[in-house]
């Protein structure tokens, strides 16, 4: 026990510093990330224009090779290293439409979230499905037929990576709803007896290097994660909470990524499939923190305190009702 504390320790600070190193310095900057064109309908979004954007591949690649040398430093689990390596693989994909002078389609880019999305279930349904899940608020155990978890796991994935990427619009709200998210369920699965060591890294890793990548992206911020960035963040999301064996858990920890950027996403979708036939949230500009911005009149600063104070409240509820429930009345 006393080297995975080791590593669990000069792994988190490791994480962090190399984080920070590379968000100040920004090594092969003009080569490996690109910089932002602008939003189309996103308000405000013209002072972005020109910043560095995509250094998600900077967090996110410290994220993995940290974790990689620690998971197998001290268990080597091929379910974790998977998941390690999904979160990797989407942020290339991400990475590739930061670097492109004209942005991707939303076709082309679907098309490699639903890949990811298949990839990264197959990798959860043979790699970590024991033929059950967890309901963190009460500990049952609910058996799941193999062919439903892996249905269910890609549209977790797909539902994760987009609504992470569509909150992706104001500074610092990202990377903090994602630290309260980890928080969350890693509180959760330690009630629950779900929360595996290696789990218990990966968690800490990631939070360290969104702690660093921070200092540069809050109001006003000189960097943005990207899709390099949110689109990995998406997939460890959907995949720690799989890896955590509580699943479900995402409808409530991820209430403000689905609250924010799903009914963007949830608002095309419907749209498009019913060729505009139906239009959901008429009145209502997606994702929500445009509304908050354009109609409401909020500067960015307000718009992060609207989202992220209730958030971090819910996750707190929440992660409270786990410990009192399982404690006292399971």
């Amino acid at each position: 026990m006393t080297i995975y504390w080791i590593t669990l320790g000069v792994g988190a600070l490791i994480s962090f510093l190399l984080t920070y190193l590379f968000m100040a310095k920004r090594p092969l900057e003009n080569s490996l990330i690109g910089h932002d064109r602008g939003r189309k309908f996103a308000e405000g979004a013209q002072v972005n224009v020109g910043k560095p954007t995509g250094v998600g591949v900077y967090f996110i690649t410290v994220f993995t090779i940290i974790s990689l040398i620690a998971v197998d430093i001290c268990y080597s689990d091929i379910g974790v290293i998977t998941g390690i390596l999904m979160v990797f693989v989407a942020m290339i994909t991400g990475l590739l439409d930061d670097r492109s002078k004209k942005a991707w389609n939303e076709y082309i880019k679907g098309g490699l979230d639903f890949g990811v999305a298949i990839l990264a279930a197959l990798a959860a349904t043979f790699c970590l499905f024991d033929g059950e899940v967890v309901i963190s608020l009460t500990g049952y155990h609910l058996a799941m037929n193999k062919i439903v978890f892996f249905i269910l796991a890609v549209i977790l994935f797909i539902v994760s990576i987009n609504a992470t990427n569509a909150t992706d619009g104001i500074d610092g709200l990202s990377a903090t709803l994602s630290i309260f998210t980890i928080i969350a369920l890693t509180i959760a699965a330690y009630f629950n007896g779900t929360l595996q060591y290696d789990g218990l890294l990966i968690g800490c890793f990631l939070i360290m290097c969104l702690l660093a990548y921070l200092k540069f992206n809050f109001f006003p911020s000189k960097v943005l994660m990207g899709d390099a960035g949110s689109r990995g963040l998406g997939v460890f999301i959907a995949f720690y909470a799989i890896y955590l064996n509580i699943p479900f858990a995402y409808l409530i920890v991820g209430l403000p990524f689905l609250l924010d950027g799903g009914i963007s996403v949830l608002k095309i979708t419907v749209g498009r499939l019913t060729k505009k036939k139906i239009i959901l949230f008429k009145n209502i500009l997606t994702p929500f923190h445009e509304e908050l911005k354009k109609k409401r009149g909020m500067k960015v600063p307000q718009v992060y305190k609207t989202i992220t104070i209730p958030s971090a409240v819910l996750d707190t509820v929440y992660a409270a009702a786990v410990m009192i429930i399982l404690l006292f009345f399971n």
